[in-house]
């Protein structure tokens, strides 16, 4: 990803950590010091981020030289350096916590994404959803990607997605959908949630490009996938974990989303230390 998509994130995180200066460091060492310093994988996992844990030192002092010793999207395991840093000490200290704090957010990510996507064996395609971070989005949706995932809609702007409020709110799915083809005319993709078999019968009714069952259980689905006899993608919503993914997986829908890949995912674990 180009850094111009992130490098205003990382100013952000950067300003709000250093605000007049890093007091401890400042008072220990002089600006002349430099140091080496290594960053350790705690855990194994899905590295993703490593980008912009780069940028965040170099755009905090761009005499800083850091060597990646793996890609964004490659597994390491437990003790690996992924990475050495070299340059000013009160510059890699200063962005230290900055460049773990995303670092291991996306890691995180990707690792559980990743995980996912072994549980589904390739019966179904693993996707996010909204559910990120205020204002990390376009890196919480990256490290989905970096973990075998793939991008839901990016916001509001790129796809329409008629959930029960909209439903409710028109009067119905086909009032719904003929508001919304009204209005954008099919520019872009639809799609259309449902909770039950009716719902989903309507639903095919209408010119839309996907249809999400919200919260059904595998046999409905199943019968779902039957009756939509692959007209239409299906996406699988609501209640998926580790534990269930896979039975949600061989009931034949096409997609399954899930929240809890980006809005409560536990972070991977790392260190950065001066050698």
């Amino acid at each position: 990803m180009n850094p111009v998509n992130y490098r205003h994130i990382i100013a952000q995180a950067l300003l709000e950590d250093i605000q007049t200066g890093d007091l401890t460091s400042e008072a220990i060492f002089p600006a002349s010091q430099l140091c080496t310093a290594q960053l350790i994988a705690k855990q194994a996992g899905v590295i993703a981020g490593l980008e912009v844990f780069k940028e965040t030192f170099l755009l905090f002092d761009s005499s800083v030289h850091v060597q990646l010793n793996f890609k964004d999207g490659e597994r390491c395991e437990n003790r690996a350096v992924v990475a050495a840093i070299e340059g000013p000490v009160l510059s890699v200290l200063g962005a230290e916590r900055v460049a773990l704090n995303l670092l291991q957010r996306m890691s995180g990510i990707a690792t559980l994404t990743n995980q996912f996507v072994q549980k589904a064996q390739g019966k179904c395609k693993i996707l996010d959803t909204r559910k990120t971070a205020p204002n990390l989005r376009v890196l919480d949706k990256w490290a989905v990607v970096l973990g075998g995932g793939m991008n839901h809609r990016h916001g509001l702007y790129d796809m329409a997605m008629l959930k029960e409020n909209h439903i409710k709110a028109a009067g119905g799915i086909t009032q719904a959908v003929n508001k919304l083809l009204e209005y954008d005319n099919h520019q872009r993709p639809i799609e259309v949630e449902v909770t039950n078999l009716d719902e989903l019968r309507e639903a095919l009714t209408c010119p839309v490009d996907r249809i999400m069952l919200d919260n059904m259980d595998n046999e409905t689905m199943a019968e779902a996938v039957r009756i939509t006899a692959d007209k239409i993608d299906l996406e699988a919503s609501g209640n998926v974990n580790l534990e269930t993914i896979e039975g949600i997986s061989l009931t034949g829908v096409d997609f399954v989303s899930i929240g809890a890949l980006t809005h409560s995912v536990k972070a991977m674990d790392y260190s950065l230390l001066v050698v």
